[in-house]
């Protein structure tokens, strides 16, 4: 799967880099979100797993402005996913659009006791999911998510995110 990363303007890109870099390979040349993205498509396989997927690290008040104009909640939030239509037949069109919220997901990592490429990497595999269809509104639905997700972050090496320490 491909994955796009936009890093806002309003960011330090230097810094995120130095943080994510701890999940790059160096001898495959796969970066952070690519690494993330193999790791999915190896415990999830579903086929739509091949198409593009756009990240982008976006600065609170970006956040906050997409959380109101999509989920009507007036603050920012740690991610959001906005899945894509397939598209008429023949036309692959990209899995689907994820904003992760820089500053949101630094204080939570702190916060929660974690590093942050570990906390952008639950993000960013819960947010996979999302555009996969998957959802946490029904107490069953939540477990079979988490699940995934502590699934695929274990093929990462990254431990359970919803263990308190």
């Amino acid at each position: 799967m491909a994955v796009v990363v936009q890093i806002a303007d309003a960011l330090d890109a230097d810094e995120i880099e130095q943080h994510l870099a701890v999940f790059a390979e160096a001898d495959t040349g796969e970066g952070f979100f690519e690494r993330c993205a193999s790791a999915i498509a190896a415990c999830d396989g579903d086929p739509r797993l091949h198409r593009e997927i756009c990240v982008r690290l976006c600065d609170a008040a970006e956040s906050k402005t997409l959380n109101r104009v999509f989920r009507e909640r007036d603050n920012p939030t740690n991610v959001l996913s906005f899945a894509t239509d397939q598209g008429a037949a023949g036309v692959t069109l990209p899995l689907g659009d994820i904003a992760i919220c820089w500053a949101v997901v630094a204080d939570e990592a702190k916060s929660q006791n974690k590093t942050i490429s570990a906390h952008v990497a639950h993000l960013f595999v819960h947010g996979v999911l999302h555009l996969l269809g998957h959802d946490h509104q029904e107490e069953a639905a939540a477990q079979a998510m988490e699940g995934k997700e502590i699934e695929i972050l274990a093929s990462l090496s990254i431990a359970n995110p919803y263990l308190s320490d």
